[in-house]
């Protein structure tokens, strides 16, 4: 199980686990050892998150969020299976993290008199200034 919050955690049947070889250094070990690791994690089925929470990974996942409705995370950073494994999960956690922060709602604001004055005062100044260019008549 990946604990996300309190209330969200991910079983581990949600998630689907493929190792692949990885580009990189590592000599000849790198032709032989399936280090990388794709992580597969089927959001939009996932009775663990709400409704709410599934729309904002979709929007934050981006590229990584198949037609499916999975979230799928490549790694391949170090030459372990293990770590590898280890930072997949912990990106997935972080990712279904800040989903569940709801974004706060802007409130329109008026400018103020004095700043509305002093934009147009600042435009007239420069239109005058913009007006003195050009030929001179003598």
């Amino acid at each position: 199980m990946l604990r996300i919050t309190d209330q969200i955690a991910i079983e581990e049947w949600e998630l689907t686990e493929q190792f692949v070889r990885a580009s990189g250094p590592g000599g000849q070990n790198v032709n032989k050892v399936s280090s990388a690791v794709e992580l597969r994690f089927e959001a939009e089925r996932s009775p663990s998150l709400p409704d709410a929470v599934k729309r904002r990974l979709r929007r934050l996942a981006g590229r990584r969020w198949t037609k499916e409705g999975a979230v799928v995370l490549q790694v391949s950073e170090e030459r372990s299976q293990a770590r590898n494994r280890e930072i997949a999960r912990e990106r997935l956690a972080d990712l279904v993290r800040r989903a569940t922060v709801a974004p706060k709602r802007r409130v329109a604001t008026k400018p103020t008199r004095g700043s509305v004055e002093r934009r147009l005062k600042a435009k007239k100044v420069r239109g005058e200034v913009k007006a003195g260019r050009g030929r001179v008549e003598e």
